[in-house]
């Protein structure tokens, strides 16, 4: 071989042996979103009616933080936060996707736009293998059945349930107590789209999609690539059934605990894998949160106030677990960080410095990077604020839910769209939102008001 020609062969194996250790190094990523679970369900978050043992070694194991916000308190547009790294106004999702005729009606789209920035797309790019497992509601619901498949968002494959589009699982319910037939109409409706259908008892899916989790991180090994799971059970979201069992009086609230009881093993399950496998047990990362706080009835927000649908922080404010064995500080594990202000959009941006993934040219995220939070390194403060917009369909009794809400600091702000209204919070010493000090904190009452109205005006398709 010529000298010329030697060198270069060298140099290219050189390059190819560095992507492979680059790629060998970076993290493997596990995302559990849980269903309309309240900030206070878990026992390891101060919840008192179930005891979650398999999320509290999670948390034992890894680090807890106490101040974090999805960025709504209703299904889709949370999920197209964490998706996109954006506020979901910006792609007209402000509400949960359903009919056609129901979302024209409340003024948002169908799905997602395809063109939207997608983290796992972004992740797949790199190198990443990349698998949606469990609930979507992204597009592909009810009677949409042209909406794009998952993987045109950057799976590599998917599965789901009623409100998405491709292979599903879909859940039998049983009788009600009376011994009259569970009529899930969605289900049925969804039924007749495209897509692979498997039928599995309701208190048996989220043991069908932990086991597809699990195969998903298989076959990532197999083929020598990091991986990035989504991990999105639709429990416990209702209507609850739990195994039986686990359904103690059979009302409402105990089965609702029986299926946060068993998605608590399910999950562990998933978890435990990791830990068994040496590959994976240092360099793998699992984060875990809810995607909007409990619906009334069913899971509990403890002390805060409100709940799913409303701006107040029992509707938006979740647990978050991160856990990373190999990679988080030394003096975080165990420990709780009770300073650091999050949020949905920060997902995006601070999954992508934690894999060593550069942002695309062209991509501007709401979120900040806070990938020093998730790994336990440091407890910084956010440089700014958090901001939301009520689901349209949520207005309240005549009207009284406010439209807007933001977070800057130790200040939390809720007013409605045409300025009136001003309530305004320490949320510090007063998580759970009951002494309004708009009027003692005016000009800072007034200067948030302007800022949250300015932004709905930049970030929504119609200006509000």
């Amino acid at each position: 071989m010529r000298p010329f020609h030697a060198v270069r062969w060298l140099s290219s194996l050189l390059l190819i042996l560095l992507s492979h250790s680059v790629a060998a190094a970076r993290p493997n990523i596990l995302f559990v979103l849980i269903d309309d679970m309240g900030y206070r369900d878990l026992s390891c978050f101060g919840g008192t009616r179930v005891k979650t043992p398999e999320i509290d070694r999670l948390a034992a194991e890894g680090e807890r933080l106490t101040q974090f916000y999805v960025s709504s308190p209703i299904c889709s547009p949370s999920r197209v936060t964490f998706t996109t790294g954006q506020y979901p106004n910006r792609w007209g999702i402000t509400s949960y996707l359903d009919t056609r005729a129901i979302d024209k009606r409340r003024g948002i789209k169908d799905w997602l736009s395809p063109s939207a920035p997608s983290l796992a797309r972004m992740l797949h790019d790199a190198g990443y293998y990349t698998a949606h497992v469990g609930k979507w509601h992204m597009g592909g619901q009810r009677d949409v059945g042209d909406a794009p498949l998952i993987t045109a968002y950057g799976f590599d494959t998917s599965v789901t349930n009623f409100e998405g589009l491709g292979p599903r699982f879909l859940p039998k319910f049983e009788p009600r107590r009376d011994g009259t037939p569970f009529h899930h109409v969605p289900t049925e409706m969804n039924a007749q789209l495209g897509g692979e259908i498997t039928w599995v008892d309701r208190h048996r899916v989220t043991e069908a999609f932990v086991d597809r989790a699990i195969e998903e991180m298989k076959k990532a090994r197999a083929a020598g690539k990091p991986f990035y799971i989504n991990l999105w059970p639709d429990d416990v979201h209702g209507p609850c059934q739990a195994p039986p069992g686990l359904r103690g009086d059979g009302s409402q609230a105990a089965n609702y605990c029986g299926v946060l009881r068993d998605a608590d093993w399910q999950i562990g399950r998933a978890v435990e894998y990791v830990r068994s496998q040496p590959d994976l047990r240092d360099n793998t990362i699992v984060l875990l949160c809810s995607d909007n706080g409990a619906d009334p009835g069913y899971g509990s927000g403890g002390e805060l106030r409100g709940h799913k649908g409303q701006l107040y922080d029992g509707g938006i404010r979740s647990p978050l677990i991160a856990w990373w064995p190999g990679g988080m500080a030394k003096a975080a594990v165990g420990t709780s960080n009770d300073r650091t202000l999050m949020a949905g959009i920060d997902f995006a941006p601070s999954i992508l410095a934690l894999a060593g993934v550069a942002k695309p040219a062209g991509v501007e995220f709401d979120g900040i990077d806070l990938s020093a939070a998730l790994a336990g390194k440091e407890q910084p403060e956010r440089g700014k604020p958090v901001m939301w917009v009520r689901p349209p369909d949520r207005p309240g009794p005549k009207n009284s839910f406010p439209d807007l809400a933001m977070r800057d600091g130790k200040w939390k702000l809720l007013v409605h769209r045409d300025g009136s209204g001003a309530e305004m919070f320490d949320v510090f010493a007063d998580p759970s939102e009951s002494h309004n000090l708009a009027g003692s904190e005016r000009a800072a009452a007034e200067r948030m008001t302007k800022q949250v109205i300015a932004w709905e005006g930049q970030t929504s398709p119609h200006g509000g």
